[in-house]
């Protein structure tokens, strides 16, 4: 007779991770009709970028968004870029495989870090429509291959089920996905604000976008210089943990814990090495490959109790303050405009970040993006746009320590009512780690560092906004005044003039001095 245990475990099987995400699609962002559709969007433009970058190009990225007549929310999503292309022996794990790319055992900065999105966009259209995803590319060879692609859930692979090849000179990557259950809206969490935020925080990006019903927006690069390629970085001591550790000493060709600790680790000498093995009592002769995790806990230690410095940040690149203002003149034409860009900071312990600021003042600024034309009306009030890694982050936004961080600040103290502002807040969020909250990577965690160096961001630029506002009122008095005087002094002096018999004098001059505007005028 089975025992219940038995009988339990019959049940018992393995899942894949595309499996589990099919199951689980939320996780991935894809939950909402609009949102599902900005996340498609979103994992496609963020690919396309970040190749055209480490390809050395200025990205040239073409959306197209096509509805089918017969079936309102049903819609061919088609995302175009002109970067290296893909080798044709690569298409089925790019397209078809989750956690497989070449992002996330790298310590850099990248848009995608988890080799899920672009797989989990071919996944959702599968489960939507049951057709594949289509995928045009050409490494700049000569030969343009088209393949059909689907993803084998239960083993995590992809499957190409049509490819055909032709000639041409055309170099890059066409991703065709047919989806279902998806609505499009020009709302704040629609594809077109999602790339009017991509333009503000990627100045050097162009790009061509056709909407549902045959609109063309066409967001132009306001610089040609392609950032520079973010470096790998070695893991700093002050952010490992033990298991880190024993992970690396696994694979390292150095012979010995101290050449390991050097070679591995950055910011470390051989004599810090050194001096770290004596306090753990590790031999520092011993192989790598034989430390145990009790020793690897105590080498953790000692990194604690020595002089070490800063982790590095060349596996950074954030925006710049001068292209987060060009950004922003270019899509918000803004009547006022300040970026920052802070420090290198750390969190828990040893991860390298940094946090970018800007605020711009009238034009387009505020919340305007569920307009479809400027004769219509948008929702008033200050916009927040936030990024990760120049990446925008449209939902999710009550659960992100960057809006944790703005809702945190008097804004009463800068001159400004959050409610009415005409007012659009960037935040950018730059690491290698970005401490996501989930893996939709739509909020960032609220530890304690970032938050506060996000608040300390917000409130740099917000000082600027207020010496503007306050020149700003300023000469508006003055303009009041001037228009006062302007009034009554003509009429004084003509009837003085007539009191004393002489002749009208020119006032002029002296309007000037008493109403103070060429110095407001100065001044601004």
């Amino acid at each position: 007779m089975k025992t219940m245990a038995e009988e339990l475990f019959k049940e018992f099987r393995e899942h894949s991770v595309s499996e589990f995400f099919r199951k689980n699609a939320a996780m991935l962002g894809y939950t909402g009709k609009i949102r599902s559709l900005t996340t498609i969007i979103h994992e496609g433009v963020t690919n396309a970028i970040d190749a055209a970058e480490e390809t050395g190009v200025l990205p040239k990225i073409v959306v197209i968004i096509k509805r089918f007549d017969e079936e309102p929310e049903h819609f061919r999503v088609i995302i175009e870029d002109n970067a290296s292309g893909i080798p044709e022996e690569f298409i089925p794990n790019v397209f078809g495989k989750m956690l497989a790319g070449t992002k996330l055992h790298r310590y850099m900065q990248s848009r995608g870090q988890q080799g899920i999105g672009v797989s989990g966009s071919v996944m959702f259209g599968q489960i939507t429509s049951g057709k594949p995803a289509t995928v045009i590319t050409s490494t700049g060879n000569g030969d343009i291959i088209r393949a059909d692609v689907m993803i084998d859930v239960d083993r995590n692979e992809g499957k190409i089920t049509n490819v055909e090849k032709h000639k041409g000179k055309w170099r890059g990557t066409r991703v065709e996905v047919e989806v279902k259950d998806v609505t499009y809206m020009r709302s704040r969490y629609g594809p077109f604000n999602y790339l009017r935020m991509t333009a503000i925080a990627n100045p050097h990006v162009h790009i061509t976008f056709v909407e549902p019903d045959g609109t063309l927006t066409i967001l132009e690069s306001a610089t040609d210089k392609v950032p520079e390629r973010p470096k790998p970085m070695p893991l700093h001591p002050w952010g490992i943990m033990s298991d880190d550790l024993l992970i690396l000493a696994k694979h390292t060709k150095s012979r010995n814990v101290v050449s390991f600790l050097s070679a591995e680790l950055s910011r470390v000498s051989k004599r810090k090495a050194e001096e770290v093995c004596k306090l753990a009592s590790v031999p520092p002769k011993k192989k790598p490959s034989e430390l145990t995790w009790e020793e690897a806990e105590r080498i953790v230690s000692a990194f604690k109790q020595v002089k070490l410095y800063a982790p590095p940040t060349s596996g950074l690149r954030p925006i710049g303050a001068a292209d987060i203002e060009s950004g922003m003149r270019q899509i918000l034409n803004p009547e006022f405009v300040y970026a920052i860009n802070r420090p290198p900071k750390v969190y828990r312990g040893g991860l390298p970040f940094i946090v970018e600021a800007g605020i711009a003042y009238g034009g387009s600024a505020g919340k305007t993006t569920d307009r479809k034309n400027e004769n219509e009306e948008g929702e008033a009030g200050m916009e927040l746009i936030r990024f990760a890694n120049r990446a925008p982050l449209i939902f999710d936004q009550g659960g992100c320590a960057i809006t944790t961080a703005m809702r945190n600040i008097d804004w009463r103290r800068y001159g400004v009512d959050p409610a009415a502002a005409q007012l659009t807040l960037f935040v950018n969020v730059a690491s290698a780690y970005v401490p996501y909250t989930s893996a939709g990577k739509q909020s960032i965690a609220d530890e304690p560092e970032v938050l506060d160096e996000i608040r300390t961001a917000i409130m740099e630029v917000a000082r600027e906004l207020r010496k503007f506002l306050y020149r700003k009122i300023k000469i508006k008095e003055r303009q009041e005044r001037a228009g006062v005087f302007e009034q009554h002094l003509p009429i004084i002096a003509k009837k003085a003039a007539s009191l004393a018999n002489v002749k009208e004098p020119d006032i002029k001059p002296l309007l000037k001095k008493v109403s103070g505007v060429d110095n407001a005028e100065e001044e601004s």
